[in-house]
């Protein structure tokens, strides 16, 4: 059974963890510093309206100028280039060994522990959010239909962000410095 999580801890997680990556690794916060403020606008309670807005109207209109400016940059021949094919090719790779990881390490865990924990919880543990929360749900439920994993699946999906996140900053921090 899932505890209930209070209300200071939900105010004190983003504030905690954007004050930790800005101690340790200062590349890293402007990108997590998003994550957290938005966190902190919706959890606070204080700003309601512009906490509404950003989750629904704004993000929806960012989205699409992004998707534009971005989509209006790329050119074919630019494009369908050896160098970027290959990036993408090693993001799949990287997606599905990090879904392939996230398994088994829940099931070494599982040998280590007296609580067992559903394997599935392992594979959301990718950035994908939240997709492969929903994915693990899915899987889940095809097994057992009483078997809902969403919020627990959920956690690793969001610390999977935060590891990438922290991750980029890491090498945003090696690449600036050469």
């Amino acid at each position: 059974q899932l505890r209930t999580v209070s209300k200071r801890e939900k105010i004190l997680f983003p504030v905690v963890l954007l004050l930790l990556v800005a101690l340790l690794l200062p590349d890293a916060a402007p990108l997590l510093g998003m994550f957290c403020f938005g966190n902190l606008m919706r959890e606070s309670g204080v700003v309601e309206r512009l906490s509404d807005t950003v989750q629904n109207g704004l993000i929806n209109i960012v989205t699409i100028f992004l998707g534009l400016s971005v989509g209006a940059k790329l050119v074919a021949d630019k494009f369908l280039q050896p160098q970027t094919l290959g990036i993408l090719l090693l993001g799949v790779i990287a997606f599905g060994i990090g879904t392939a990881a996230g398994v088994l390490m829940a099931k070494l865990m599982n040998l280590c522990s007296k609580n067992k924990i559903n394997p599935l919880i392992g594979s959301a543990g990718v950035s994908a959010v939240p997709m492969a929360a929903r994915v693990s749900n899915k899987v889940g439920l095809e097994s057992d239909a009483q078997n809902f994993l969403l919020m627990h699946a959920m956690g690793p999906n969001v610390a999977g962000v935060i590891g990438s996140a922290i991750a980029a900053g890491v090498m945003l921090k090696y690449v600036l410095a050469m």
